[in-house]
């Protein structure tokens, strides 16, 4: 396996884990009716999980 190949088979491993975590937390903060807090434009936002579906 050549070294391009690695990295892109690294970046689809981190990439499909970092959707996982996504949905994972959606699924929390759903549970637990609480807030997503982000950073969206220079603000801090607070995003209803329940409105992502």
């Amino acid at each position: 396996m050549t070294a391009e190949q690695e990295l892109n088979e690294l970046s689809r491993k981190v990439n499909k884990g970092l959707a996982e975590s996504y949905k994972r937390m959606v699924a929390f903060k759903k549970y637990k009716n609480s807030p997503i807090i982000s950073y969206v434009d220079g603000k801090i936002v607070k995003i209803n999980p329940h409105d992502l579906d």
